[in-house]
């Protein structure tokens, strides 16, 4: 089979599935997508990866890595394929590919979101993985600046600096405000969070000091981590009840050994206000986690605990505790030994990540095959609830906003689902990160590639999630896997104990992701900086200031806004990062066609992408006076529509200085690519 006939299989199988069953209006089943899934990324993998690996960077097992030629202990660590594999799932896999995919199925519906997940990630999501950590591999663990400073021009290393930090300075506000928006209001999640860092530390030191078998450190550390997640929940109930109008309603009650103490702890800390709030934010978008959240008042009656009479949304002085909190556990992995926390973390983190995603898919496929034998409650809960596709475009208008903010299915469908089909933010990782721990070239892909496949699957299980549960962000995701729970243990996991797992395991999935983010903005901080101020080479003042900033893009009440503009500025970084690899290809002899092509989709849409993004800001938020009149918001959304500029006008000089570097490389005779991995 030819790569034009590949190509065209792995486009026609998903369409025609999909397709059929939208254009017949059959009930889609949560076992077809975990099915067709699991083909999917089989055959891409194998018909397509395998051969641009083979054909193309064509890896060299005896070439020394940056890993084993710099080895320090600290970025530089030879690691076994099988450890760095669940490393770099877990440090890839984070908020993108649950609440970008969720939020995509609401606003489109799921056959356009089903489409771009699997022709994404089999055509353009693993070659940017794959490739990044190869172009990094071959230019001795360098990172994407240092590379395009020689592949494009000088001053391009410098533009792809301040990219690179507002970038990260973008997605880490928008993942601590989303995180603290569920550890504030969900008593039973933080002690789980808690020993999962304990288990990271201990779990390093029996791995690398103590040389003990990564088996028994994995059973440890994971064990130690899953009970610790199920005596958090330990105790939770739902008290029903109604609103003040009279409608029923259900608030969480918190009376187990451990959440009792964590809400007893939240109550105190607010005390220090007397209960109200420091102020209020708005969120038109209603995709804020605490906007769910109810408790029961001395009356007995169920009432909102963060949403204020006008509809504000309170900020409580525990949420700015739980940010801090964050921090601290960011902190740890941004300062210490990358063997010393950050990986044996991110390891545990793959684990729960791993059985979330197999057993959740284990409920779908038996949900599917109890229905087929008769049982219509099991076939209901895995069978779709949601519209197959809800509108080209999108008119999201709240009353009083003068200008409505517009969702048009090209760009915004490709941004919005940020991660799943493919990520700047993997790129940026894989080409710092991974690559300075890759013991063999060979063990590229299924480390990069194979990732990138496996993070798939859990975009996948998140469509799945809210297609079965309904609702919005981290709350449809552990719904829907509580659901799946429930089915796959035959009901002896209850709907809320199975919904308070999944709240855990999405913290864990988000959490041992934030804290490489700030490891990252503190590297990048250091060299853009560095020069100008020696104190930004000292690690702690970097990684202080990088959470001082981002504090304060969530303090600000916009960070729910953060997650448009994260979602354009992500794609618009694996732009960048196929426009490095497709450049250095055509430097090396190799044919660049596999990355051009997906580069130039992805530059031309997260371009567009960028400026609709900044538009809705202005809409959402400027234009209606309600939200226009709250000072903090107005400071929050201008300074979003200036980094939008910003970033869209850094691409726009990237791109131009490289497009003459692609001039340059056609007017020279190149040299034949290499019959090794040698460069």
């Amino acid at each position: 089979m030819n790569i034009r006939t590949t190509i065209l299989v792995l486009v026609l199988i998903p369409v025609v599935v999909v397709g059929s069953i939208a254009a017949a209006h059959w009930p889609m089943n949560a076992a077809i997508v975990a099915v067709l899934g699991g083909v999917m990324i089989y055959l891409a993998y194998n018909l397509y990866a395998r051969r641009i690996d083979r054909d193309v960077l064509r890896p060299d097992p005896k070439k020394a890595t940056p890993a084993r030629m710099y080895m320090d202990g600290v970025d530089f660590m030879p690691t076994s394929r099988s450890v760095l594999y669940g490393y770099h799932f877990k440090s890839i896999a984070a908020a993108g590919p649950i609440v970008g995919v969720i939020a995509a199925t609401n606003l489109w519906g799921w056959l356009p979101s089903i489409l771009w997940l699997i022709l994404g990630v089999s055509f353009i999501g693993w070659a940017s993985d794959y490739s990044a950590i190869m172009v990094a591999v071959r230019n001795d663990g360098n990172s994407l600046s240092a590379i395009a400073h020689r592949l494009i021009a000088p001053r391009t290393r410098l533009i792809l600096f301040v990219f690179i930090f507002f970038y990260l300075l973008l997605l880490a506000g928008a993942f601590v405000g989303i995180l603290a928006g569920i550890l504030d209001p969900r008593a039973d999640v933080p002690f789980g969070i808690l020993m999962l860092a304990v288990m990271g530390l201990l779990a390093g030191q029996m791995l690398y000091r103590w040389k003990m078998d990564l088996i028994v450190v994995t059973a440890v550390a994971v064990f130690v981590t899953l009970g610790s997640m199920a005596i958090g929940a330990q105790g939770l109930s739902v008290q029903k009840g109604t609103t003040a109008d009279g409608k029923p309603a259900a608030a969480l009650v918190y009376g187990g050994p451990i959440n009792a103490i964590v809400a007893g702890l939240d109550d105190a800390i607010n005390s220090l206000t007397g209960g109200g709030a420091l102020y209020t934010v708005s969120d038109p978008t209603k995709a804020d986690p605490r906007l769910a959240a109810t408790t029961m008042n001395a009356q007995g009656t169920v009432v909102p605990k963060y949403v204020d009479e006008s509809g504000g949304i309170k900020m409580l002085p525990s949420f700015i505790f739980w940010c801090i909190f964050l921090f601290v556990f960011s902190y740890l992995g941004t300062i210490l030994p990358i063997w010393r926390f950050a990986q044996p973390v991110n390891y545990i983190g793959f684990w729960v990540t791993f059985l979330t995603i197999g057993l959740s898919a284990l409920g779908a496929i038996v949900g599917g095959v109890w229905g087929l034998l008769g049982n219509a409650d099991a076939l209901k809960a895995v069978t779709f609830q949601t519209a197959v596709f809800k509108s080209w475009m999108p008119v999201l208008q709240v009353p009083d906003q003068a200008v409505a903010a517009i969702q048009p299915i090209w760009p915004m469908l490709f941004v919005t689902i940020a991660c799943g089909a493919i990520s700047g933010w993997h790129a940026l990782f894989g080409s710092i990160g991974t690559a300075r721990q890759l013991e063999y070239e060979t063990d590229a892909l299924p480390v990069g590639g194979g990732a990138m496949f496996s993070e798939n699957t859990l975009a996948l299980l998140s469509l799945i999630a809210v297609s079965i549960a309904g609702g919005a962000g981290g709350g449809a995701f552990a719904a829907g896997v509580g659901k799946l729970l429930g089915i796959v243990s035959f009901g002896a996991i209850p709907a809320a104990y199975g919904t308070a797992l999944g709240f855990g395991a999405f913290v864990v999935i988000v959490l041992t992701v934030v804290q490489l983010v700030f490891r990252l903005m503190r590297v990048t901080l250091s060299e853009w900086l560095g020069d100008a101020w020696v104190g930004f080479k000292n690690p702690h003042i970097a990684a202080i200031v990088s959470m001082v900033l981002a504090l304060g893009l969530v303090m600000s009440g916009t960070w729910i806004y953060l997650w448009q503009l994260f979602g354009a500025s992500n794609q618009l970084m694996a732009a960048l990062s196929l426009l490095i690899v497709t450049l250095w290809l055509k430097s090396s002899g190799r044919n660049p066609s596999y990355a051009l092509y997906p580069m130039i989709f992805m530059y031309v849409t997260t371009m567009a992408g960028t400026l609709v993004t900044a538009y809705n800001l202005y809409a959402s938020i400027l234009s209606n006076p309600h939200v226009a009149g709250q000072p903090i918001n107005v400071l929050g959304a201008v300074a979003m529509i200036i980094v939008a500029i910003l970033l869209f006008a850094a691409a726009l000089l990237i791109a131009y200085d490289a497009w003459g570097a692609w001039q340059k490389l056609r007017a020279s005779p190149l040299r034949p690519a290499p019959a090794t991995g040698s460069d």
